[in-house]
């Protein structure tokens, strides 16, 4: 999700962590737009996943699939 107002991208680690980083971090940042993220002694580094919202959106919909509010369920 990107907040144009604050210049904040949400984004979501590998692990279903969320955080905000700057916008301007993410090449051609924009909703729905995805990317990988790479560490290293240099760094952190952004790249354009263009399969990355279809995976994130499925993961979210078996999320819901899995969820049950019942205790013991």
């Amino acid at each position: 999700m990107l907040d144009e107002d604050a210049g904040l991208a949400d984004v979501e680690d590998s692990r279903g962590r969320t955080y905000q980083v700057p916008a301007e971090w993410l090449p051609g940042a924009a909703d729905g737009a995805a990317y990988r993220v790479q560490t290293g002694p240099g760094g952190v580094t952004f790249t354009p996943d263009p399969d990355g919202a279809r995976a994130l959106r499925e993961r979210s919909k078996q999320t819901l699939l899995d969820f049950s509010d019942e205790p013991g369920a």
